[in-house]
């Protein structure tokens, strides 16, 4: 089946999904009101340097204050190659002073409580190169085959670029010409030369350059010659990207159809039901096994289950069979669901050596179709694996969720019958207070119907005790943790 590109365009919000072989991959979304600043370029004042950190908070305008570390600080342009090992060992106190004026880029969304992660380090990515202004470095994506081919390239770029400057050849250029690549750091440079004047004009906390929206961004970075086609449900969008792809990557404008079908777009590839599935807790193998995801602020832990999975002969190759089956689904979430940072991997316990083998290297085998950067350690004794996976942006359940309002994020709730003993509590403490003969408990009919029923011995247990009579009302709009008690 093809790889395809599928877009959902609605007012206010972008959706993206990659699909592979039919499978969805990756998932992007952007809504107009909390537009992504990765890439955007601004002039910047520092407003606090942070010794113990060796980091500065720069002030972009921006709703939080943006985080930029020492390594990240550019060096000075105009410095001879003796001085620049040595400048960047500075202590950050060195760089920079409260109130400098800085040009930075974002390089990381702000996630959670964590403002944007920034660097003075630009880079401006085109269609086949990324333009590092900075850098005096030439690079050539690894995912680039051929050495003789990839020797042609580096070759191109560094008899090309402007003495001092660094490139970096993109994975979609491997059969272009120096045609091409002339063509795209012409584009590159001017881009740059234009943020460099305006940057002398412009007032602190200044949007300089900002990147494309998803939209157009998405056509850019992932529509390449493995896509078979793209598809989208909007004319307009539609007309947008054949302009771009007109422009920049004429070779593929055959490959952009706009969606004509009855139903919704996500609906007919099969997309909404993934994305369904990549916000629950747990999923379902079709084994019968299951997977149980937890996502927290510090780590993202999963935890593989036989579930109904009993196997036929041998139970260690149920559980084999249950572990490679994992390790596809475990990858395919991660992907889906964009998890970054810390993750545990919680396989079923394996006796035969052999046999972490197979899962280790079956873990290895489809981690190379994410993009992103991974590594892992060897399956411990105890069967887990700790991996890391860098995090570009913000993950999936934190873009469409929000905590819930009733847990306030624990995701469990009281029991009715630990709700019932609370009450129990709370009315001893208003009886001693109150000269009324009756007390009258509200509470959720949950709670309500226990304390009728199998805590009715304890209810009037507790009303000879305290000299007052207790009455129970079932109120439908109150939470399941939520009671009042008032006299009557």
């Amino acid at each position: 089946m093809a790889n395809e590109l599928v877009i959902n365009l609605t007012l206010g919000e972008t959706r993206v999904a990659r699909l592979e072989n039919g499978v969805v991959t990756e998932l992007y979304i952007e809504r107009v009101r909390d537009q992504g600043v990765v890439g955007n370029i601004y002039k910047g004042k520092v407003v606090r340097v942070l010794p113990g950190m060796q980091a500065a908070f720069v002030e972009i305008g921006l709703e939080r204050t943006a985080f930029l570390h020492a390594s990240d600080v550019v060096e000075d342009r105009d410095m001879d190659e003796e001085e620049v090992p040595r400048y960047r060992h500075r202590k950050i106190e060195d760089l920079l002073k409260e109130g400098k004026e800085v040009v930075v880029q974002v390089e990381k969304e702000p996630m959670g409580t964590k403002g944007a992660r920034l660097t003075s380090h630009i880079s401006l990515p085109g269609r086949y190169i990324v333009y590092m202004p900075t850098v005096d470095h030439i690079g050539v994506s690894r995912r680039i085959e051929g050495d003789d081919n990839r020797k042609r390239l580096k070759q191109i770029v560094s008899k090309l670029r402007p003495k001092g400057s660094g490139f970096i050849v993109r994975t979609v250029s491997g059969a272009i010409s120096e045609e091409e690549i002339k063509a795209d750091m012409t584009y590159l440079i001017r881009t740059w030369e234009e943020i460099d004047a305006k940057s002398k004009k412009a007032k602190a906390t200044s949007l300089l350059h900002a990147e494309l929206d998803v939209l157009l961004r998405v056509v850019r970075d992932l529509f390449s010659p493995d896509i078979d086609r793209l598809v989208i449900d909007s004319e307009e969008g539609g007309d947008r990207i054949k302009n771009f792809v007109n422009n920049f990557m004429p070779e593929l404008k055959n490959h952009v159809e706009v969606y004509k079908g009855p139903s919704p777009i996500f609906d007919a590839f099969g997309i909404e039901v993934e994305i369904t599935r990549a916000l629950g807790q747990k999923v379902w193998l079709k084994s019968g096994g299951y997977i149980i995801v937890e996502q927290t602020e510090a780590l993202t832990a999963v935890d593989v289950n036989t579930g109904r999975f009993v196997g036929r002969n041998n139970l260690q190759d149920t559980i084999l069979k249950t572990n490679l089956e994992a390790v596809k689904e475990i990858v395919y979430q991660l992907r889906l669901r964009n998890v970054g940072g810390i993750i545990i991997l919680d396989f079923i316990d394996m006796e035969r050596h052999s046999d972490q083998s197979k899962v280790y290297n079956a873990l290895k085998e489809a981690l190379k179709s994410d993009r992103a950067r991974t590594t892992i350690t060897k399956i411990s004794d105890l069967g887990l694996v700790e991996m890391t996976r860098k995090r570009t942006r913000e993950d999936l359940r934190r873009q469409l969720t929000d905590p819930c309002i009733y847990c306030e994020g624990k995701g469990y709730l009281k029991s009715p019958t630990t709700v019932a003993y609370e009450i129990f509590r709370e009315v001893h403490r208003e009886a001693a207070s109150t000269k009324s003969k009756q007390l009258v408990v509200q509470a959720n009919p949950h709670v309500a119907n226990l304390l009728y029923d199998e805590e009715r011995p304890s209810l009037e247990a507790l009303e000879k005790q305290i000299g007052k009579r207790i009455s129970v009302k079932a109120m439908e709009d109150h939470h399941l943790e939520q009671f009042d008690i008032t006299e009557a």
